[in-house]
């Protein structure tokens, strides 16, 4: 299994207590042609992020002193001065999580969840798919479900053929949805991707959008079936029947 993307490398940052663990993913994904760095600590790992920026990291959340959690704020939370990009893919790891930290790590914004124990093969899915997402490769410029069409290029959607009129911030959010129509698209991200905001503001301006655009796209003859509120975390595109 290797994984290139269209590169000749991916950067993998393994942040994890556990030495055994740690080596285990060290080795593996090495062997399956990552580059990968393997740090015990959020402090390790912020180092490592300075030293050079990884393609994606994997935070177990149960580090020695701070929390994985808290590693995730502060790369999210990434200044003008930090070498990484704050929006790197993350996958969190925990043994047992409960749901209610499943949502919490995904409102601080990690791409995925991952309990452990994980099967490896998972993983480096979740991986690939996290970093297709990151960069686009998995998308195309115009995206069919259904009888809706949402072409990026253009910046046209139509419903049954027929145009439906969008405001640019409608559209907007409807885009950053479609590039992965099943999965979540937490708040936080959707208000730092469409609307520009940094770190954690309190706002409905989420919610009014995707009200407004739901109402329109049913409307248009799609029905009621898309931009489905995942209470607490943020919108998928499809509902978890789509």
């Amino acid at each position: 299994m290797t994984m290139e993307l269209g590169r000749a490398v991916i950067n993998v940052l393994v942040v994890d207590g556990d030495a055994a663990a740690r080596g285990f993913l060290a080795e593996n994904l090495a062997h399956d042609k990552f580059v990968p760095t393997a740090v015990r600590s959020a402090d390790e790992a912020v180092a490592a992020l300075r030293a050079e920026a990884p393609d994606v990291v994997v935070i177990d959340v149960d580090l020695p002193g701070r929390s994985g959690l808290d590693l995730l704020a502060q790369i999210r939370d990434a200044g003008a001065d930090d070498r990484w990009d704050a929006g790197v893919p993350v996958l969190l790891t925990s043994r047992n999580p409960s749901p209610h930290a499943v949502v919490r790590g995904i409102e601080r914004g990690a791409d995925d969840y991952l309990a452990k124990p994980f099967h490896y093969p998972e993983l480096v899915a979740r991986l690939q798919a996290a970093i297709r997402r990151a960069r686009g490769a998995a998308v195309s410029p115009q995206l069919r479900v259904g009888p809706l069409v949402v072409d990026r290029h253009a910046r046209r959607v139509s419903v049954h053929g027929r145009r439906v009129e969008l405001s640019a911030k409608e559209f907007a959010l409807l885009a950053a949805l479609s590039k992965d129509p099943g999965r979540v698209v937490t708040k936080r991200e959707l208000l730092r991707d469409v609307w520009g905001y940094i770190g954690n503001a309190r706002t409905r301006t989420v919610d009014s959008h995707a009200s407004r655009l739901r109402r329109k796209l049913a409307a248009s003859g799609a029905g009621e079936r898309y931009v489905a509120n995942v209470w607490g975390v943020g919108y998928r595109l499809l509902p978890d029947d789509g």
